[in-house]
């Protein structure tokens, strides 16, 4: 407002003038009778022309003269209840905020594919090939300036615990995106369920609130969205989705309002066909185009609606774990339990007889095994060590098989 004034002020002023001017020329201009009708008509234009040009240019100055000092600082605080301003126009440079506004709006998002791949690598086990095609998809989506639709929705199938939650779980980490997860087993009531994610329809109780994933996506709209176990959701809850992956936003029912998803990111996992993926991936190890082909297939023998299947963009088929991967997912499980009690495994510290016996056990649970559930027994027999180690103040222990039994033992010596 005040570069306006600035730049205006004088023109208003120069006005101003001409029109006085005007105004006295008229008075001395000689009068006839037809010279005097004009004479006394424009005399009443330019009359009321330079009364007016002459308050504008009043209530100009007066106006620069509240901008200078606003920009000084020295107004005092009820003058805004006064003239009302944008909060930018009062406390900052609006013009610089609007430009860098539009440019953040429509810059692309590019992140390195491969330095993403890699951290996903380092963290979940024995699903190199998912990781790095997920990475390319990633970076090619969030490059896109202009989208009417979500991210991504991705589906990730495999066998139980091949670590599907846990990669949505790392990567919504790896982005920096809020992780809104949902188990799917929750919402298999219909009608129930849908309320629960899309709010409550005006009259019915309930109906101030927003739905979990409308008020999630209203206060986090980039968020990652973990919809777990897809395949256990009633298929009402599903027809919800349907909008929020194909035209770009959700419907809040309380109040009818639109919450935008072409920000967000959707990952869905399930459990459905695992024996027929799992041969699929073996079938067709390089050729993700064939592998998504069949899986689709597959899924819509085993139940999942066509509808549902041709909103997702890309399904990731998770391959079942097997030699050394095993040992790798275990020791890492066993590392984070350890930490759970506020302690730390050194380098080396794991005697290797222990891993040997968690993937005989899990080679003995078959199509069923989870490395998660041997190391959670385990944690049954080791518990009580670690927590005298902690108590007893250790803070660096190793893991040593003594008669078949596991024991903590520590490292250094406790604090005083």
């Amino acid at each position: 407002m005040l570069a306006w004034l600035n730049r205006y002020l004088p023109v208003l002023i120069a006005i101003s003038v001409l029109l006085m001017l005007a105004q006295f020329l008229r008075q001395v201009w000689p009068s006839a009778s037809t010279l005097g009708v004009w004479q006394a008509r424009l005399g009443a234009a330019m009359h009321a022309l330079t009364w007016y040009f002459a308050a504008m240019a009043a209530v100009m100055a007066v106006l620069a003269f509240v901008a200078r000092m606003h920009a000084r600082g020295s107004l005092s605080p009820w003058i805004y209840r006064i003239i009302p301003m944008d909060i930018l126009d009062r406390l900052t440079n609006k013009a610089a905020v609007e430009e860098a506004a539009q440019q953040l709006d429509q810059q692309a998002l590019v992140i390195d594919a491969g330095s993403l791949s890699a951290a996903l690598r380092q963290k979940v086990v024995g699903q190199d090939a998912v990781c790095e095609d997920l990475s390319q998809q990633i970076r090619r989506r969030l490059a896109l300036t202009q989208r009417q639709k979500p991210v991504g929705v991705f589906l990730f199938a495999g066998p139980p615990g091949t670590g599907k939650t846990y990669l949505a779980k790392v990567l919504a980490a790896e982005l920096g995106r809020k992780l809104m997860h949902f188990d799917m087993t929750q919402f298999a009531a219909g009608s129930h369920s849908v309320t629960q994610l899309f709010g409550i329809a005006k009259g019915y109780v309930g109906s101030t609130s927003y739905g979990k994933l409308t008020a999630g996506l209203r206060d986090q709209p980039d968020a990652l969205v973990l919809l777990d176990e897809i395949e256990k959701a009633h298929p009402d809850v599903l027809k919800g989705f349907l909008t929020a992956w194909n035209d770009g936003f959700v419907t809040e029912a309380s109040d009818g309002k639109q919450i935008s998803t072409t920000r967000a990111l959707f990952i869905l996992t399930s459990n459905a066909a695992t024996d027929a993926l799992t041969q699929l991936q073996a079938d067709i190890p390089n050729d993700a185009d064939a592998l998504r082909q069949a899986s689709v297939a597959t899924l819509r023998e085993h139940g999942f609606a066509p509808e549902v299947l041709n909103r997702i963009d890309r399904i990731f088929v998770f391959k079942a774990l097997g030699g050394l991967d095993v040992a790798r997912v275990c020791a890492l499980e066993m590392e984070a339990m350890i930490q759970g009690y506020g302690l730390r495994v050194v380098d080396g510290g794991i005697d290797p007889d222990i891993i040997i016996q968690l993937m005989q056990r899990y080679r003995k649970l078959g199509a069923v095994a989870s490395s998660r559930d041997i190391v959670r027994a385990m944690e049954e027999s080791i518990a009580d060590s670690l927590i005298q180690a902690r108590q007893a103040g250790y803070t660096t222990i190793e893991l040593r098989n003594v008669d078949g039994r596991v024991k903590a033992r520590a490292l250094r010596t406790p604090q005083p």
